[in-house]
């Protein structure tokens, strides 16, 4: 065994801790979870929906306490979270069919700016981001879409020409530095898209990709303005394999990654010193983990579910999705 590969494995026994992700119960028998955030080890969020009957979904927010998952809140009707932003348990915002935020008390709906579709939310420092793709006309002609809070109403920020395509990641480590992520699809092939915001305006950043192969970003991850994350896929021909790349300060470069089938990559969080991406396809699924000692991912033990969402925890790491075993049986699993 090398060297490194060694160090990995002893890295993951720690304090006796088998490496394994843990099932934890969800107060859902049926429905699904879409997104998590964390404040904590001990604070964390979950959004999703409880399926009511064949014809009637209830949205639900979801808290961990530390010791176990419960009901915190039902969310507006004719609401289907697909993504969310923590930035305190009074000021949390969600977005799916459009966008509603949880005061602590109550849920709010607040519309959009014009036809948007949100994929992705960052909330740092009292600014709140939605990222996604505008359809004047339809999906065939999206192209990308940038909204921030101003405190009434969500606003569409002015973007660089981008062609078509989405925003489908956003990361935020100040209101001054913003990254946001996805793919473009003008050309031949889908092309990895990024964007920064500086304070002021948003311009594009040259990003690589895989010659003659679609490639896209799914998901971000920021250490600190020198060392940010962008994971995804990328397929040619039939071959569908993860694609990552990071930025260092002045520069994104692709980093190695296994030639893991079916392996496109959904979100990236830091596990304490740990940097893990997830995702898959189907009932497959996959997780890696960065070695800095050969500076390649390495695969890694993976959540036995359908991902929909990965986060943080202090420590450890969230994943939620779907169970690969039942009908619409929802999943919280923890890597600790």
């Amino acid at each position: 065994m090398r060297i490194a590969a060694l160090v990995s494995a002893v890295a993951l026994l720690v304090g006796g801790q088998s490496a394994s992700w843990t099932r934890t119960p969800v107060p859902i028998a049926k429905g699904d979870i879409a997104a998590v955030a964390t404040l904590g080890d001990r604070d964390a969020w979950a959004l999703g929906y409880r399926l009511v009957s064949t014809t009637n979904l209830q949205a639900v927010a979801l808290r961990w306490d530390g010791r176990s998952w419960a009901q915190e809140s039902t969310l507006p009707a004719g609401t289907y979270p697909q993504a969310i932003a923590v930035a305190a348990p009074n000021d949390i915002w969600e977005a799916g069919s459009g966008t509603s935020h949880w005061n602590g008390r109550t849920w709010t709906k607040h519309a959009l700016e014009g036809q948007m579709v949100p994929e992705a939310l960052a909330a740092v420092g009292g600014r709140t981001w939605v990222v996604g793709m505008r359809t004047p006309s339809s999906i065939k002609d999206a192209v990308p879409d940038v909204q921030t809070w101003d405190g009434t109403r969500w606003r569409r920020q002015p973007l660089p020409p981008l062609g078509k395509g989405t925003l489908s990641s956003i990361v935020a480590l100040s209101p001054t530095n913003v990254w946001a992520a996805g793919h473009t699809t003008g050309g031949a092939t889908q092309a990895t898209l990024v964007v920064h915001w500086d304070g002021r305006t948003w311009r594009k950043v040259d990003s690589p990709g895989v010659v003659g192969a679609h490639t896209w970003v799914s998901g971000l991850a920021a250490n600190n303005a020198n060392e940010v994350w962008a994971v995804g896929g990328t397929v040619k021909g039939t071959a569908e394999r993860p694609f990552a790349m990071r930025w260092d300060g002045s520069t994104w470069t692709a980093t190695p990654t296994p030639d893991v089938a079916d392996g496109r990559l959904r979100a990236v969080a830091r596990a304490g010193a740990d940097l893990w991406a997830v995702g898959g396809k189907g009932s497959v699924s996959v997780a890696l983990r960065w070695d800095a000692a050969t500076r390649s991912w390495a695969t890694a033990p993976a959540p036995d579910i359908s991902v929909r969402g990965l986060a943080s925890g202090g420590s450890g790491l969230w994943a939620v999705g779907l169970a690969k075993q039942g009908d619409l049986v929802p999943a919280i699993t923890r890597y600790q």
